[in-house]
């Protein structure tokens, strides 16, 4: 629930600041997004400063909550360590290319109804 607060805040801040013009909201909150949970996965992997149950609160949770986006990232990140670079190109691929067209087709559906 605090992730969805802090969304709603951050992006109605930002969109004050920057106008409407384009989704400025949006992308501040994807960015920090992408940076809290790679800076949280590096205390949990690499400095094992977080245990599992403050990594679910905090990335499933809060960042969950916050924006899906970070989770994409990380998972891409993920594929990209374990040397699967092809994968990880197709889920940005995937995600970003089919994510557009779905959300397209989503929009026509609904003019149609």
């Amino acid at each position: 629930m605090a992730g969805t607060f802090a969304r709603y805040l951050l992006a109605g801040f930002v969109y004050t600041l920057c106008g409407t013009d384009f989704p400025y909201g949006t992308l501040a909150v994807n960015l920090i997004g992408c940076f809290l949970i790679g800076f949280l996965a590096s205390l949990a992997q690499e400095k094992f400063l977080l245990g599992p149950s403050a990594r679910l609160l905090l990335m499933i949770g809060f960042c969950g909550a916050f924006t899906t986006f970070s989770t994409f990232m990380l998972e891409t990140a993920n594929l990209m360590k374990d040397g699967e670079t092809w994968r990880a190109f197709l889920n940005v691929l995937i995600s970003v290319g089919v994510g557009f067209v779905v959300f397209r087709l989503g929009v026509l559906v609904a003019e149609i109804l």
